[in-house]
């Protein structure tokens, strides 16, 4: 499988798309007016504390308190961790660890999302590109992707040999720093690994320096911008040619690609076509489809996602398929497609949280294990995790994705202004005997020689078209004439009704 990368990048944002065999599989936005902050390490402050909740909120400079649950506690030193009857060792209660005034060292791990802040976590985590600094354990682990025992091995004596030997990669106190080795590290040799974990240490010990000086709601490191942190996250050797549209943005990845990454080098390329770079490869065309509701499959089906706050649903539907054996068939074959289809709309649109997945329900046990087992497949390229649960009788497969930035849609769209984000608007009809209603209740609690109506076009040509006999009625039985003004401004559910 072959894999492209295309940068589009302008003073206002940067786009990133990622092509496997020619086809969109992920989309990232990153705006200069709204960068995303997951990585991003703060000295926060407590603001309150929530037993109830095992929770707290914390101020870290931006304009909602962020959220720290107990299970992203990081536990003093002097905390004793008492034993329980259960495996597990039971933690001390949030109100033990934190007040109100605490300042904290903690780490991003969600962006704002929608009404909710951010969500933090003190045990602080710090990519390069081959290591992932820990500084809260003295674990050396390996990347689970990395399969052949002997170059885990390999990899692991690498690290513990440059944490013996280099003094930076011990804090103050003395204690080593924990480390895993990326995927990236497979087959890198032993200078590179010590050379990035040299480099961790003293990030770390820098970070730590600045904590000690700065005032609390103070960033203390920023995580690399979307278009570098591409090159470090996302470059396997699978990657083909990484193309950016933008002279000053190709010299300063050359830059960083020459000390970080030098085998990425001759792979990135400056595309100076007149036609678009996204428009060339057809990327437009599928941010737009992205953002409907409805998916078509090359075989007639087609899929429903509707995005919630709780959850996102996907519906599988067989459209105009008929298949060319029996009723069965022409499901089996619906949902397979379907399940290879979802598995790029996630990546697409970055849906995350719970996801209620509704097939077509199949009746042979056979069919059904083909489906789920189509869908892991296809979900084994998301680089984001993912976990499912078998099909239910009812055809439903659960499933979670981690959300640690907004969707497309949320990035791209607002909550519709007329209708109010609920995806749809009351009728005209709905309206005008809303408008009758209210008549009868303006006339019952004031004294008005005469009424006026403003409403929407279409609810005044349907007042005085189809609704005029009622309109007459009302008008005889209280007793006052009723003018009607159309108001180009109003939307179909707004209307006033003025004591004249």
């Amino acid at each position: 499988m072959s894999v492209e990368i295309l940068i589009n990048v302008t003073p206002q944002e940067s786009r990133v798309a990622v092509l496997e065999n020619g086809i969109l599989q992920e989309i990232m936005i990153e705006r200069s007016s709204n960068q995303g902050i997951v990585g991003n390490i703060y000295k926060g402050k407590v603001l309150r504390v929530l037993p109830g909740m095992e929770a707290a909120f914390i101020d870290i400079g931006l304009e909602k308190a962020a959220f720290l649950h107990a299970s992203d506690l990081r536990f003093p030193a002097d905390v004793m961790v008492t034993p329980s009857t259960s495996s597990e060792a039971e933690q001390p209660s949030i109100g033990k660890l934190l007040h109100v005034g605490k300042e904290v060292l903690v780490q991003v791990i969600k962006d704002p999302l929608s009404t909710k802040g951010a969500r933090l976590t003190m045990h602080v985590t710090i990519p390069s590109r081959y290591v992932v600094l820990m500084p809260d354990t003295e674990t050396v682990g390996v990347s689970s992707k990395i399969e052949d025992e002997e170059e885990r091995k390999r990899l692991k004596t690498i690290v513990q040999s440059s944490l013996e030997k280099t003094f930076a990669a011990t804090d103050d106190a003395g204690k080593k720093l924990g480390f895993i080795v990326r995927t990236a590290a497979e087959g890198i040799d032993e200078e590179a690994i010590s050379t990035d974990i040299n480099f961790l240490s003293l990030l770390w010990k820098t970070i730590n320096e600045n904590a000690s000086k700065s005032d609390t709601s103070q960033s203390l490191y920023s995580d690399l911008p979307l278009v570098h942190r591409v090159l470090r996250d996302m470059v396997s050797e699978r990657i083909e040619v990484i193309r950016v549209d933008s002279r000053e943005s190709h010299v300063d990845l050359l830059k960083f690609s020459k000390k970080f990454i030098p085998e990425l080098t001759d792979k990135i390329e400056l595309y100076l076509g007149e036609r678009p770079i996204f428009d060339l490869h057809g990327v437009e065309d599928e941010i737009q489809k992205s953002l409907k509701r409805n998916v078509q499959l090359k075989s007639g089906g087609y899929l429903i996602i509707d995005q919630t706050e709780a959850m996102t649903t996907i519906d599988v539907n067989t459209g105009g398929f008929v298949g060319h054996r029996n009723l069965e068939e022409t499901i089996f074959k619906t949902n397979l497609e379907a399940a290879q289809a979802i598995a790029r709309q996630l990546r697409i649109r970055n849906l995350g949280g719970i996801i209620i997945l509704d097939f077509i329900d199949m009746k042979e046990e056979d069919h059904k294990e083909q489906v789920v087992k189509a869908l892991e497949k296809a979900l084994q390229n998301d680089p984001v995790k993912t976990s499912l649960t078998s099909l239910s009788s009812l055809g439903l497969i659960e499933m979670t994705r981690k959300r640690t930035r907004e969707s497309l849609e949320h990035v791209l769209c607002e909550s519709c202004s007329t209708c109010e984000g609920r995806g749809y608007i009351k009728t005209a009809s709905t309206v005008c005997y809303e408008i009758f209603r209210e008549i009868l209740r303006e006339f019952r609690q004031f004294d008005a020689r005469e009424l006026l109506v403003l409403a929407s076009q279409d609810v005044t040509d349907l007042l005085l078209d189809e609704e005029s006999d009622s309109l007459a009625e009302l008008q005889e039985f209280i007793g006052v004439p009723i003018r009607f003004q159309a108001e180009t401004l109003y939307t179909q559910e707004q209307f006033d009704v003025v004591l004249l």
